[in-house]
């Protein structure tokens, strides 16, 4: 294989030490998202990471990991989810500064140099406020049903994974392997920087795959004695691979126990170096985008204030 792998790159995203805030928009309400980033924005938010679904299968075999399968499937059944590259170029043209990332894609149900050639595009157009937040999907079906081997997933994400990094290097390259063969070709055009990739996933084998090629890791919701045990693992995986040095390397976790400030705080005594919220309840049947609004600005004027 010929092209960068992303290793030795000096990424200056990150302008200061000062705690960093993403904005989660949750399932749902895509028709406020321009108005979510222009008031994340304004209060001081660094990101916003929205969700990725292809389909929704009306029988699944698979069990989700994060919650009662049943339940999310009830949550799911009829909910608008946009295309993440479609929404974030949306919200990128009405907002200067904000970052955007899904949270996370599923990756490898997808042609990996169609992929880069999105997410490059995007990377481009929005002055390079874009990072790739890289995921498995829990259901089998993003994968039978794209034709995609549900038993290669995790092999098929590390060479997803290196295809789109040497593809936006912006060199010819070549690869070669028993599930692709891509011949010497180059991308253009390329972000000047490197696209930061946030790779997702609590087991052990997407935590030794964020220490080991990825440029951060973001959780899923989870509760801070997990995030603790979780944080543990990957900073153990990361001095096996050699990345524990790097300064450059991002860590997104949301803690749905946390309330207030010194929940935040401690947050950051962990290592983490983006915080991410939800700050409405998901769960109200009559949420609308005045209580979203409402919700970011007492967020703001509460926590991110007192990191000003």
């Amino acid at each position: 294989m010929e092209g960068g792998s992303g290793e030795g790159l000096t990424l200056d995203r990150i302008e200061d030490d000062a705690m960093r805030f993403t904005l989660l928009t949750g399932l749902g309400g895509t028709s406020d998202y321009q108005q979510l980033a222009l008031a994340a924005e304004a209060a001081g938010f660094h990101s916003m990471a929205i969700p990725d679904s292809l389909f929704y299968p009306e029988i699944s075999e698979s069990d989700y990991p994060y919650m009662d399968t049943q339940a999310v499937r009830q949550v799911l059944d009829g909910v608008p989810v946009l295309e993440p590259f479609i929404a974030m170029a949306g919200m990128a043209a009405v907002t200067s500064t904000l970052r955007f990332y899904p949270a996370v894609m599923k990756v490898p149900v997808r042609q990996p140099l169609v992929l880069a050639k999105a997410l490059s595009s995007l990377a481009v157009a929005s002055g390079g406020r874009v990072s790739l937040g890289a995921g498995l999907s829990p259901w089998k079906e993003d994968f039978t049903y794209n034709g995609v081997d549900f038993d290669k997933r995790g092999k098929l994400f590390d060479e997803c994974l290196e295809i789109i990094r040497a593809a936006m290097t912006g060199d010819y390259f070549e690869y070669a392997s028993d599930n692709f063969n891509i011949g010497r070709c180059k991308l253009s055009p390329v972000p000047e920087q490197a696209v930061p990739f946030l790779i997702g996933g609590h087991a052990k084998p997407a935590l030794r795959r964020a220490a080991k090629l990825g440029d951060g890791w973001v959780s899923a919701n989870t509760d801070y004695e997990t995030l603790k045990g979780l944080l543990a693992t990957l900073a153990e995986l990361r001095r096996e691979h050699g990345t524990d040095q790097r300064d450059d390397y991002e860590i997104h976790a949301f803690d749905v126990t946390a309330r207030k400030l010194e929940d935040y705080q401690r947050l950051e005594e962990l290592g983490v170096t983006d915080i991410c919220v939800n700050p409405w309840n998901a769960y109200d049947p009559d949420i609308n985008l005045d209580k979203k609004l409402a919700g970011i600005k007492r967020f703001a004027d509460g926590v991110i204030s007192r990191y000003s």
